[in-house]
Parts: C-alpha cells; structure tokens; sequence
C-alpha cells in the first residue's frame, strides 16, 4: 500500500497580468522502502510538489486543487497543524547546506532543538541521541564535531549535518531536494549511498528531486519526469531512462553526456526539426581568424599559489598552497580539460591565467610570451583582449543594472574605443545572432532571461574581443541537463568555425570527455596525471583519477 499519495495537485501563483500554473493534476505515489526520483528542467514543478507536500508554498501561491494523503492524514486538511509533521512525519533535504544551517548556532544545539520540539526527551537524552545520528551519518569524531559550527564543515559534511537533521525525529518521508548539486563527485557517491542505505534501514519513503540523470539511473527505483507543471512521464527508472516514451524524456535522456565513448554533438529532439542548414555566423566577417599551427599557445611552467590564512597580515604561518608546482601545455585549436573536486586548484590557474590571481611563483607564457612577468598596463592589456573568461554563475557574473547591449559593448569600446555608434549595434546584434540570441535581447535586463540564456550572453561579451583563448570556468554546472547540451553544442560550433583555444574547467567528467583533447587531473594543487581524453577514460595511471572515474555516475543512454 502507497505510503503518500498525491492526487490531482494542482499549485496556482496569481499575478497581476496572469496566472502561473506551477503544478498542474499530478498524481504521484511512493512506497515505504522505495526511492522516486522527480526530474525535469528548471520551472518543471519538481520542487512545487516537493514543497506542497509539507504547506511551504509561498504567498502568492497556493494549492487550488487535489490531496495528498501521508498515510491516513489529509496533510491540507490538516494544514493548521502542518509544523506537527513538518519533522516529525516529514523530512526535508534542501540544497543548499550551508543557508539551511543557523551560522549562530552549534550543529549540536540545532540538533536538540529539533528533537526536543517533536520528541519528548530531556537535553542529555537528546544529546546522545544527535550523537548518535552523526555518527550514523559518517561524521566521524561525532562527540566533538558536535560542539562545532556550519563553517568548520566541508560541503559534503554540512550535507551529512542536514541529513542528520531530517532523520532526527524519525520521519515516515523524506523529500531530498538537488542534495548533491554543489558536491564533488567523491562526496555526491557518499551521500547518496547514504540515502540509499538509511531508506533500507530505517523503511523510508524517498523522494528524490534532481536534474542528473546519472543519480537517478544509480539512485531511484521509480523515476517521474515533470515539464512546465505537467507530469510527462512514470516508472521504473531503468524502463524511463533505456526506453522512454514521451518526446520531452527522449530529449533529457539524450542530452545527457554518455560516459563511455565521445560524441561528436548532443542531440535535443526537441529542436531537431529546426532548420540548421545556415551554420555560417556573421561575426566570422569581421573575425581576425588565426590559422591554427601545430605550436603551444599557453604554457604553465612550474606554477605555484599560496593563500595566507590571514586578512591582517602580510605573512602567515598557516598558509594554504592551493596549487602546487603545476607544468601543462595547450596547443592552439585545442580542448584542454582540467578536472578535480572543490579545493584542488582548478579555479586559482584559471585566474592566474586571466590574471586575476598572480602566481607565488613559476611562469604562464601566452604565444611565447612571459604574461606572469608583465608589469606594463598597456602591454598586458594586449593579453586581455586574447584572453577571456566564461564564470559559472553567469547571473553573479552580469551587471543586473545595464542592458544586454551594454554588457556586450563594454569590451568592444575598451578596446576599439574609435569604433562609431553605428557599427557597434552591428557588432553586438552579430555576437548575440553568434550565440542564438534575438537583437531584441540587446534591450532587456539579464533578470528577464534564464539561466542558460544568460550564460549565452556571458559567451556573447567573451567573444566580443575575438580571443584567441576562452577560458570556462563549471561554465554549465548550474544549468538543467537540456540546456547544458545546447551550450556545449555552441562552444564546439564556434570553436570549430572560429579557431578558438579552450581551457574548460569541470568536475563533471562525462562533460568533460565530450568537449576536450586533452585532460589533466589535479587534486589537492598537485597534478596527478595528463592524458589524451579517451586515453585517461579507458587506461587511467594515477589512482585518484581510478577512483574518480569508478564514482562517476553511470546512465546508459539512447547512444548505445
């Protein structure tokens, strides 16, 4: 029998001008023991179900259809007494845990509170009781990491805290929310193993919201997949992922980066019947297109950082090396990968390379030249405009207070500052047609785009100053599966039909295989090893790079 059952859900947000339908009749159900993984782009509906489950829909939003059934309980009907469950009958996993966890507070307080609020047991009994839930989770030192606070964890730690803290007044159901979106994949393997061995033992009912296809082909039993409020598709996630029935699934399935051999595009089913016949783009016209030679463009040399522990002092004793004596090559033309997890140094070269951090010590040459050792403004300014940056988080990375065309034109004007009125509304119309942008996009805010629109306009101003060398820093980690494909489909267009060099930085390694010649392997500021990519994938030397590869989730995909 259904432990929860939703019928006909149906979640409404009034607007002035319109009505958003943000879930519309889903019916769902989940059985004790059993994880249902809930899939779908951003604005899907995944997370309205999630958070409709326990009443924390927001103002102006509301439930105006169905019932969900927890067992015997109407939870609507019961909504006055919705904080009962909340906890108690309900656990929640949300993604991000470092905002879900009080700062003020030590993780063992936050625990007791929650226990003491649903369960009658005095503060010593509490206590042991949250020790206990720590160590179940795998923190290990549980009586003294107790006594600690949210910033003395690492990520994946802060996750074990918040799952320690959904399970902590032993709840019937657990709603895990993106809960391994910022992890590393080492980290992203422990904890879902986690939630997939507390379901077991403790007989939970599991819903699991995410856009991986990989966790939920290695995680759920059953898999729902959502588009725009509406549920598409239900199942068994081996019989949804290997032979799905609706166009949408078809899609996700197939925009996801196949993990045992490289392909040449993505394919988005959706968008296959568009014309794409005219792969010429205009900005090529006015593109200074460097021959591609068989020569190095960039070369690290013995490349160092050191980050002091202090904001007060010039010298400190615990400083960090966060990369540690680092030798690599980039030929022109080519794909150059960089992965690793949080903290091993692949951020810090990229910024040493665009020059935003300067190197302790060691050298970075661009085309032959020591960049490391320019101190003119002039001179280096030369580098910046061949040399560009494409961030993660391409919302943190616009100015929300100019336009579209402003963003783009800035490092036009810079560096043409002759260029006439006219021609710079070309040149911009050109860039953003480059990255399947309208010329209408030019006047709107990047608030009023998606976020993978946004990143398009990121690509847009990096091209702006015809670079010879782009450098993607997780440049599709924050973006849905669907529209990753479309911004990786872009880069490898305009790098084929504008020469370009790539420097792509990822922890994602199915991605990385897709796009890049070449890969280096970084842990802990060290360089592990450097390989051709289908060499790395198929005869890994070093045993991280083993071990990386052996965490890597795993979905069989339509390319088989």
């Amino acid at each position: 029998m259904s432990f929860l059952k939703i019928k006909n859900l149906s979640v409404d947000y009034k607007m002035r001008k319109e009505t958003v339908y943000a879930a519309k009749n889903v019916n769902i159900e989940v059985n004790k023991g059993e994880i249902l993984g809930l899939v779908g782009e951003s604005g899907s509906g995944k997370s309205t179900v999630g958070n409709a489950i326990i009443n924390l829909i927001d103002e102006p939003g509301k439930v105006s259809n169905g019932s969900i059934l927890l067992g015997d309980i109407n939870i609507h009907e019961n909504s006055k007494n919705i904080a009962s469950y909340r906890g108690k009958k309900v656990g929640l996993i949300f993604q991000d845990p470092q905002t879900s966890l009080n700062p003020i507070f030590t993780i063992g307080e936050q625990l007791i509170e929650t226990i003491q609020t649903h369960l009658s047991l005095n503060t010593e009994e509490a206590k042991n009781k949250a020790i206990n839930l720590l160590k179940e989770v795998g923190i290990k030192d549980a009586d003294t990491r107790f006594y600690n606070y949210p910033h003395q964890f690492s990520g994946g730690m802060r996750q074990r805290v918040v799952i320690s803290l959904a399970l902590c007044c032993e709840p019937e159901l657990l709603i895990a929310d993106e809960p391994t979106t910022a992890l590393d994949v080492s980290i992203q393997s422990q904890i879902l193993e986690l939630i997939k061995r507390l379901t077991k033992e403790r007989n939970l009912a599991v819903i699991l919201i995410t856009h991986d296809m990989g966790v939920i082909a290695e995680t759920t039993d059953r898999v729902a997949v959502m588009k725009n409020g509406n549920l598409v598709e239900i199942g068994k996630t081996k019989e949804v992922l290997m032979t799905p029935k609706e166009i949408y699934t078809k899609s996700l399935v197939s925009s996801v980066p196949p993990t045992n051999k490289k392909i040449e595009r993505f394919k988005i089913i959706e968008k296959e019947n568009k014309n794409q016949t005219d792969t010429n783009i205009k900005i090529l016209n006015r593109w200074t297109k460097k021959k591609i030679v068989d020569q190095d463009l960039v070369q690290i040399k013995n490349l160092s950082k050191t980050f002091d522990d202090s904001f007060f002092t010039e010298s400190s004793k615990n400083s960090v090396m966060a990369v540690n004596d680092v030798s690599f090559n980039i030929k022109e033309g080519q794909s150059f990968g960089l992965v690793g997890e949080s903290g091993s140094g692949k951020s810090t070269i990229a910024k040493m390379i665009v020059n935003l951090f300067k190197p302790t010590s060691g050298d970075i040459y661009f085309d032959k030249v020591c960049i490391t050792k320019i101190k003119n403004n002039k001179e280096m300014m030369k580098f910046r405009k061949q040399i560009q940056m494409i961030f993660q988080d391409p919302y943190s990375s616009l100015n929300g207070r100019l336009k579209v065309k402003d963003i783009v034109s800035e490092p036009i004007k810079l560096h043409n500052p002759s260029i006439s009125s006219k021609d710079l509304d070309n040149y911009i119309y050109d860039l953003l047609e480059s990255v399947e942008l309208t010329q209408q996009s030019a006047d709107r805010y990047p608030h009023e785009f998606s976020g993978g629109q946004r990143q398009r306009i990121s690509i847009a101003r990096a091209l702006a100053t015809q670079p010879r060398l782009l450098v993607c820093d997780e440049p599709t980690s924050a973006l849905d599966v669907s529209i990753q494909a479309q911004i990786l489909n872009l880069l490898k267009d305009l790098q084929e039909q504008l020469n370009l060099t790539i420097l792509f930085i990822s922890h994602d390694l199915p991605v990385v295989r897709q796009m890049c010649d070449r890969i280096a392997v970084l842990k802990n500021g060290k360089l592990c090893e450097i390989s051709e990519t289908e060499e790395l994938f198929k005869n890994p030397s070093h045993d991280y790079t083993k071990e990386l590869l052996t965490l890597m989730p795993k979905i069989e995909s339509i390319y088989n």
